[in-house]
């Protein structure tokens, strides 16, 4: 099967910087789409950032200019860097990755555990 883990998470201070990672593993084909969402306490979950296979890119209104995710075809990684980061960007943090594992089912849609990002004033 398929698994995503991130990794990167943590605790920063307003106007700080963090890097999230997420590292697909398992018997994977091919990965198209991966990307980030996030959910706040008593919130939805939400897009945040998403990049395809050949690197272009969409970003939530709310992290442009902020927020810049990447990904090592190779790894099967996808990395958020996040800069200037506020107290209302805190959230957790969770990778989606569309994968083909089986040349049967073609792509699927897996997500990661989360990870916890905290932004104090």
């Amino acid at each position: 099967q398929v698994q995503l883990v991130e990794s990167g998470g943590g605790l920063v201070q307003a106007g700080g910087s963090l890097r999230l990672s997420c590292a697909a593993s398992g018997s994977i084909i091919s990965t198209n789409v991966m990307g980030w969402y996030r959910q706040a306490p008593g919130k939805q979950r939400e897009l945040v950032a998403v990049i395809t296979n050949i690197g272009t890119t969409n970003y939530a209104d709310s992290v442009k200019g902020r927020f810049t995710i990447s990904r090592d075809n190779a790894k099967n990684t996808v990395y958020l860097q996040m800069n200037s980061l506020k107290p209302e960007d805190t959230a957790t943090y969770y990778c989606n990755a569309r994968i083909t594992y089986s040349p049967l089912l073609g792509g699927m849609n897996f997500w990661g555990k989360g990870t916890l990002v905290t932004v104090s004033s």
